[in-house]
């Protein structure tokens, strides 16, 4: 049996309502929630489409134009200066810049394990089988501005191409209205070796790397997070370009036990909510105590906080509280949620790790805080959404490169099995592919 404890409101002034739920007396309400899934507007689909088609017809043009409509900035280049650049290096936190090379070293180590390299068998009779693994030879990373910095999100997509051997790196940003981009996503971009870096935003700024402009490269691929906007055209441009993913809200479930402490849980919970009004922030725990505690801590810590009020906003309509009969029926509840973030805050954490199949990323036990895997720990904080992290992974070195099987067969491996080869074709009704095996065979003698 689940229980669900819902959110109704969580203020300093209005004490948080929790409402229990029966799972089996309210199966579809629960099972909804679970199983939810990010769905993007048709209007906004409707207007993606206009600036994607405005842009290949108008080029730069249309870009400026969009830019200055959504951005209010006019600019005479796309393109941050060389004097820019050293301004946000001369001008920077010390300590950050600091922090910022040692979270790219252990972004750099981690990546560099799961690095994959061509390979190839020897399959008898002379018979040579393989794959050949070449980068792609552009990208673009997009990192978002708007209701927060991320200089960590420049790091997370820069770096596992890099690794990869992407040869042509390209950022872009949405500037300000004067015209400028963060300098600790300049300092940042800086620190992984990327210079060339535009200063666009939005579904125009996708479009003119996915169709090319005469400012702006067409590029193989194209990752980062953005607006609705931003994954819309991700979407679209899908096919002309590959993309990583389209990302959805930011979700974090924590599968805790009694004995757990409701201070981190609580932070760990909201870490999340911040992100958006729309994100989702999940305990699952067998304790009625601990939900009860985590309640008294959310009271007390949501007033000090500073996006108060869109954490509000998440946990009224996005969040929950599930009770379970134990930490095996935990389990089974966040494969079901499929989160973004798993953490587990239990006595005994890699015990549950074997049960535990579908999470973007598992952080086990109180001191694997989400923030950690965010901006250092070194694994990709780039991760799948919306219950996605059932058939998707991470951003990784994978998502750079191209995979080229190789075939290289002699004539006494074909003499052998030319014939099954043949009648194969056969069996799906094409003549040519099976003529082309038997003209082979009936020149036996004469064949290299």
């Amino acid at each position: 049996m689940f229980h669900y404890i819902f959110t109704r409101q969580l203020y300093f002034t209005f004490p948080t309502v929790f409402k229990i739920i029966d799972f089996k007396q309210d199966a579809p309400f629960l099972q909804s929630f679970l199983l939810r899934r990010h769905t993007l507007d048709a209007s906004v689909e409707a207007t993606v489409k206009a600036i994607f088609a405005d842009v290949k017809a108008n080029g730069d043009e249309a870009v400026r134009r969009y830019t200055e409509q959504f951005d209010g900035a006019t600019l005479s280049s796309f393109r941050v200066s060389q004097d820019e650049l050293n301004d946000a290096f001369r001008n920077a936190d010390k300590r950050l810049l600091r922090i910022l090379e040692q979270a790219a070293a252990n972004i750099t180590r981690f990546h560099q394990h799961e690095l994959d390299r061509s390979f190839f068998y020897d399959d008898g009779d002379g018979v040579l089988i393989g794959q050949k693994v070449t980068p792609i030879e552009r990208a673009l990373f997009y990192v978002p501005g708007g209701k927060a910095v991320y200089p960590s999100s420049v790091l997370m997509n820069t770096i596992p191409a890099k690794v990869a051997g992407v040869s042509e790196m390209y950022l872009t940003s949405p500037c300000n209205k004067e015209g400028r981009i963060h300098p600790n996503i300049l300092l940042a971009a800086q620190v992984v070796g990327i210079t060339t870096i535009f200063k666009l935003g939005g579904a125009q700024a996708i479009a003119a790397f996915a169709f090319g402009t005469d400012s702006c490269p067409k590029v193989d691929k194209i990752t980062g997070p953005g607006n609705q906007y931003v994954a819309m055209a991700k979407r679209l441009a899908f096919g002309n370009v590959s993309i990583d993913s389209i990302a959805g809200p930011s979700e974090i479930a924590v599968i805790a036990d009694k004995d757990a402490n409701p201070t981190f849980i609580t932070l760990d919970l909201f870490s999340q909510a911040e992100h958006d009004e729309a994100a989702s922030a999940i305990l699952i725990t067998p304790s009625r105590d601990l939900a009860n505690r985590v309640q008294e801590e959310a009271r007390l810590h949501l007033p000090r906080l500073s996006r108060k009020a869109i954490i509000e906003s998440a946990i009224l309509n996005h969040s929950a509280i599930i009770l379970t009969r134990d930490l095996d029926e935990a389990c089974h509840v966040a494969n079901l949620l499929a989160p973004e973030h798993l953490e587990v805050q239990t006595r005994n954490p890699f015990e549950l790790l074997p049960k535990l199949n579908h999470a973007g990323a598992i952080f086990l036990g109180a001191y694997s805080s989400e923030p950690i895997g965010d901006y250092f720990a070194g694994p990709n904080h780039t991760l799948p959404t919306s219950g996605t992290a059932r058939f998707f992974s991470p951003l990784s070195t994978k998502d750079f490169l191209k995979r080229t099987s190789i075939i290289s067969y002699t004539k006494a491996r074909l003499m052998k099995t030319g014939d099954d080869i043949a009648y194969f074709a056969d069996a799906e009704h094409l003549q040519a592919h099976a003529e082309a095996i038997r003209a082979r065979l009936k020149r036996r003698d004469d064949l290299l």
